[in-house]
């Protein structure tokens, strides 16, 4: 950490970074890089299959946000093998975390949960697992197993907020409100279950202010992890219609990259980021274009935490010598 200069507050410092980045917990957590192999388990969605509601996220692509996960053509071991392999390219010494990531993860019985989640466990290096869902689809038989794996492996839970705005929620077709998502996290967390929320900035309709109380709300709940999601436009998801009706606006990077530092000073120093913008495959993508540009974005961030002399956390107050404590 830097010391406090009497002229100028010094920033809290993550290593080299201004934010509390996932890949400084991992370190911290098992001492090496730690990567997530992204997993395809067949699952679907109780948004698209009519149960909740139908068409899914107008947002959501046909692979149900897990456009680079493995195919689930293939077995869960063998999208593993074939993930595993293509990342140890660039970390030969790594260890994983198995990411059920395609759809809702949660969304089938105990027993085929139980199934799939066991055998990605069972691969060797595997350290944990991070599950992608939806807060209405946790019935108490499967937080009670949860609750299991949490004792005797490195567990997280994704779950997909967004915003707070019901009138958002509404045009982007998400079936669930925040009271939901409020509620489900206060179970998981009965249970010492981590869990990361997700978030849109650029959702159809929202202001910067709109979009900064999204922030500002999860940072007051108990998650103890976010990722921060541009929204990209995909083909043949139901949200082309309304960019086409005038509803979507894309967000240009400057803009996004003013928000995103604006969002990292409103989170407490403790809550880990595991992600800061998201991508899309190029030949899906329609807008907005900057986006591929995805590492001149992460430093553009990076630049403008430190134009600003800022960090995350800087709106909760402290210093370098002590993370404030949330109330």
């Amino acid at each position: 950490m830097v010391t406090t200069d009497k002229a100028e507050q010094a920033p809290l410092l993550w290593t080299d970074k201004r934010f509390h980045t996932w890949n400084y917990e991992m370190r911290e957590t098992f001492g090496a890089k730690i990567f997530k192999v992204m997993l395809d388990a067949g699952f679907t969605c109780p948004n698209r299959d009519g149960s909740i509601a139908a068409g899914g996220c107008t947002f959501c692509s046909t692979r149900g946000s897990g456009d680079f996960a493995g195919s689930r053509r293939d077995d869960l071991v063998s999208q593993f093998n074939h993930i595993r392999d293509r990342q140890h390219q660039k970390w030969p010494e790594a260890k994983y975390i198995g990411y059920f990531q395609a759809y809702t993860n949660t969304y089938a019985p105990l027993e085929t949960l139980r199934e799939y989640y066991e055998v990605i466990l069972q691969q060797p290096g595997v350290v944990g697992l991070s599950i992608a869902t939806r807060p209405d689809c946790l019935p108490d038989d499967i937080v009670d197993y949860l609750a299991e794996l949490n004792e005797r492996t490195y567990l997280w839970i994704e779950m997909g907020l967004q915003t707070i705005h019901e009138s958002t929620s509404r045009l982007i077709n998400r079936a669930h409100d925040t009271e939901c998502f409020v509620d489900a996290v206060n179970r998981l967390r009965a249970r010492g279950i981590r869990v990361c929320a997700h978030i849109i900035h650029g959702l159809p309709g929202e202001t910067r202010d709109m979009m900064l109380d999204t922030v500002k709300a999860v940072s007051a709940m108990d998650v103890q992890g976010i990722k921060i999601h541009l929204l990209h436009l995909m083909r043949k998801t139901p949200m082309v219609r309304q960019w086409k009706e005038g509803l979507l606006r894309f967000l240009d990077m400057d803009e996004y990259v003013s928000l995103v530092v604006d969002s990292l000073e409103l989170l407490p120093p403790d809550m880990i980021v595991h992600r800061l913008t998201g991508d899309a495959p190029r030949d899906l993508l329609i807008g907005p274009m900057w986006s591929l540009r995805k590492w001149e974005v992460l430093n553009a961030i990076d630049d403008e935490l430190v134009r600003r002399n800022s960090w995350q956390g800087k709106a909760w107050g402290g210093d370098s010598h002590g993370l404030p404590v949330r109330p």
